[in-house]
């Protein structure tokens, strides 16, 4: 493998796990903070990828751009992020894990369902804006597409501002008072029901604009967060339950895993990520950041 080809894999492997981490991190922060097995997450992946494609014509005719779709798409999954942890979730806090399973699971289909009638079964493109649409030079023969560095570019941005929620602001603050002691932060004051539905709906937005940014590269079609799921789980799991900065670390491990697993064990990609996953969890069985 040449110098190159090299880079170009690396930044594959750091823009899918970024793009990962996305996702991975709304998920950690309600199964950490709220307890809930949230099987659905993955349809909320999904809900961004399909709103990207229906908001992005009816914006460009009102004569706004991709910017403009971002930012639409991202008030929509907070408001619907909201609204179902009003609706479904918040009867679910003092409820065993396995009607939590079966509550996210019947979500699902629900969602499924829902596609289904609103926009059919044919698998959609994305257009990146025009601005977005070229390629970075790599050496004489190789190139690299400017809009995948875009989805770099703004997932690290928005991992900075999480950051700086989580730890320089009042919410995160109640955040992770709620994370290290629910029953305490309660008697301090906090209003816990309001701090789980701010926690669903950033955690509903993450995996939402997650799907908007990745739509143009990958498609959008049904089923699509069902495998983003499954790998966020691993995610979790290897980074620690709870944990920001762990979901971070492995997000961009399984990204390089596989990204490269893909270059030099073709046959064996699909479970080198699950292998990577074994041998940490052997090594240290709570994760590898502890939470927050």
């Amino acid at each position: 493998m040449d110098a190159a080809t090299f880079l170009i894999q690396s930044l594959n492997a750091v823009q899918y796990g970024l793009l990962l981490f996305l996702v991975a991190s709304g998920l950690t922060l309600i199964f950490g903070i709220m307890g809930i097995i949230n099987l659905a997450h993955g349809s909320f992946y999904m809900l961004g990828a399909y709103l990207a494609f229906g908001l992005g014509p009816v914006v460009e005719r009102l004569g706004g751009g991709f910017g403009m779709t971002l930012l639409l798409g991202l008030v929509l999954a907070l408001a619907i992020g909201a609204l179902l942890e009003w609706c479904f979730f918040s009867f679910l806090y003092e409820r065993d894990h396995l009607q939590q399973v079966l509550m996210t699971y019947g979500l699902i289909l629900v969602f499924e369902e829902v596609r289904s009638l609103l926009v059919g079964n044919d698998v959609h493109g994305v257009a990146p804006p025009a601005w977005l649409a070229g390629s970075v030079s790599l050496g004489e023969t190789m190139s690299y597409p400017v809009y995948r560095l875009f989805i770099s570019v703004v997932c690290l941005v928005l991992i900075v501002a999480l950051h700086l929620l989580l730890s320089r602001t009042r919410l995160g603050m109640r955040v992770r008072a709620g994370a290290s002691n629910r029953a305490m932060a309660q008697a301090m004051g906090i209003d816990i029901a309001w701090l789980y539905r701010a926690v669903f709906a950033i955690g509903v937005a993450l995996a939402a604009f997650a799907g908007m940014v990745a739509a143009p590269v990958s498609s959008v079609y049904p089923n699509m967060g069902a495998q983003v799921l499954i790998v966020c789980f691993v995610i979790v799991v290897i980074g620690g339950i709870g944990s920001i900065k762990g979901a971070l670390v492995a997000a961009l491990l399984v990204g390089f895993v596989d990204t490269f697993g893909k270059v030099f064990f073709p046959s064996m990609a699909g479970a080198l990520v699950y292998v990577a996953m074994a041998v940490i969890l052997l090594w240290k069985p709570q994760g590898l950041v502890r939470q927050f």
